[in-house]
């Protein structure tokens, strides 16, 4: 299939719309998408370029295929001690796993940004989403003799997951505006902690019922076809801009370096993706260790035997996996709750919201950690808190990014952030830990070789706390110059050369095409 350099919206390549511009104004209200331009004017009649229904099906989709993402990534920590006995293979071969995955996925992410900035991002995603039901597929076939097949296959999947994490929400922004947008991205990210939930228990139950840990890699792709079948039959691609501009879309004339210069200069989105990287490095490292981390603990308080053959015991999957669903929705719905209700009396709350959620989770996080030897209870009562908190950042977060950013560098934005924060992020921190784990383990000589494996992976995770720390100043730093750049998103309303004119009066909106384009 060829990407012609024209072409109707529904051809590879979509068709340029017109520009349109936007003016300025010190009274716009500011928060959660509210901040988009078409929120801006609330007592306007917008005609939506997508009918109401038709796009309210489009996000059930798309939420639809977010969940199988993030249940498949997660579905390998839920039967992790039994892939490390099934392959012989230690804490950091183990970690290698994430970082494989992370690794490819990151590195394909800017392509598809580039690409989906420029595109039909419907079909980039058809045949993205293809490549990953494949590749999860066939990982699950593998035999003990062939861990390097499974790792190859593992990177093989990331490349079809950044198609879509990339370009997805991005065909969101231009399907909705103002406060229903924001209510409908916050669905679709609450969906990356309940799939990553999902991914625990349905990964556990698998192993359990057929006695096999194959067909945990096995259920995501079944439910994945028809998450491709609706894709293709039941999802438009909107031009983009489309919801703010009455359908009309917006493009803007530019090279990818061009693009990436304007997010390097735009402090907002720099610092927010710092915060996100170190969220992406405390949450990856958390959920792929923490099962197996309190597995060993129940060992420890002599509640369980150790696990010397598969199937091990997968409770600890279980009831992470379900804490992760929960906390996931509530910290998701509570995140974008705060967003719009201080949204109107303080213009920097966003990165606030992500910082008190960074910064509340370390002490939780820390107590986690240090009771697992004495109290399984007592921390998942801080398990819970923790991820509670960390989860009022997802949808936010998304927030920062779609409305400090012009419409037609959003899907490069977000494959820049997804590369930096998965390479500085998780891509190394399940490696990492398991690697220090691995190495405290063998510079000991304990009596009980069990202890040790309980509590070399303990000082590892000691590291998670510090990260959050440091995300927290991240978005400290970012609510110094959130205003700002929001409003220059706003001033330049995807075109960064509008014509010369005289900007309407404060609260309007005017659109307009160049008769010439």
């Amino acid at each position: 299939m060829a990407m012609e350099p024209k072409g109707s919206v529904t051809s590879l390549q979509d068709k340029p719309k017109p520009r349109w511009s936007v003016g300025s104004s010190t009274s716009l209200h500011y928060g959660s998408f509210v901040n988009s331009l078409a929120s801006l004017t609330p007592k306007a009649e917008i005609s939506p370029a997508i009918s109401p229904k038709r796009a309210y099906i489009a996000v059930t989709v798309l939420c639809y295929i977010n969940l199988l993402n993030y249940m498949e990534r997660y579905t390998i920590a839920g039967v992790l001690s039994d892939i490390q006995i099934y392959f012989n293979i230690s804490d950091s071969t183990a970690g290698l796993l994430q970082t494989v995955f992370i690794c490819s996925f990151l590195l394909l992410a800017p392509v598809f940004g580039y690409l989906g900035d420029r595109y039909n991002r419907k079909y980039i995603m058809i045949v993205g989403l293809t490549v990953w039901l494949g590749t999860a597929a066939g990982s699950s076939f593998v035999n003990e003799s062939q861990f390097w097949l499974l790792m190859l296959l593992r990177g093989l999947v990331g490349i079809g997951e950044a198609s879509y994490s990339t370009i997805a929400p991005t065909i969101i922004s231009d399907l909705f505006t103002g406060g229903r947008r924001s209510v409908v991205i916050c669905i679709f990210y609450i969906f990356i902690p309940f799939g990553s939930g999902l991914g625990y228990i349905t990964g556990a139950g698998c192993a359990t019922i057929t006695g096999d840990w194959h067909w945990a890699l096995r259920i995501t792709p079944i439910l994945g076809v028809l998450g491709l079948v609706l894709l293709i039959f039941l999802c438009p691609n909107p031009p983009r801009g489309a919801a703010e501009t009455q359908g009309e879309g917006v493009t803007g004339e530019s090279s990818y370096l061009e693009d990436i210069k304007y997010l390097l200069k735009n402090k907002s989105y720099v610092w927010s993706s710092c915060g996100v990287t170190a969220l992406t490095f405390l949450t990856g490292a958390f959920a792929f260790w923490m099962p197996t981390f309190l597995s060993r603990a129940q060992v420890v308080q002599n509640l369980t035997a150790p696990c010397t053959q598969e199937p091990c015991n997968t409770r600890d999957s279980y009831i992470f996996g379900a804490v992760t669903v929960v906390t996931g929705i509530l910290g998701g719905a509570l995140g974008t709750g705060l967003s719009r209700k201080f949204r109107d009396k303080v213009p920097n709350a966003d990165p606030l919201i992500c910082a008190v959620g960074m910064l509340g989770s370390v002490p939780c996080l820390f107590i986690t950690i240090l009771v697992a030897s004495s109290s399984i209870p007592v921390t998942y009562v801080f398990i819970f808190f923790g991820e509670l908190l960390l989860a009022l950042n997802w949808a936010v977060m998304a927030d920062i990014l779609l409305y400090v950013v012009t419409p037609t560098r959003r899907s490069s934005a977000e494959a820049l952030q997804v590369t930096v924060g998965h390479l500085l992020g998780d891509a190394g921190s399940a490696y990492l830990l398991g690697a220090i784990s691995d190495a405290i383990r063998s510079s000991k000589l304990p009596t009980s070789n069990t202890d040790w494996r309980f509590s070399s992976l303990m000082y590892s995770l000691l590291i998670c706390p510090f990260v959050g720390i440091l995300g927290g100043g991240f978005f400290l730093v970012c609510s110094r110059y959130i205003e700002e750049d929001r409003k220059a998103a706003q001033l330049l309303g995807g075109a960064e050369d509008p014509p010369p004119q005289q900007y309407p009066a404060r609260g309007s909106l005017e659109l307009g095409s160049r008769s010439n384009e």
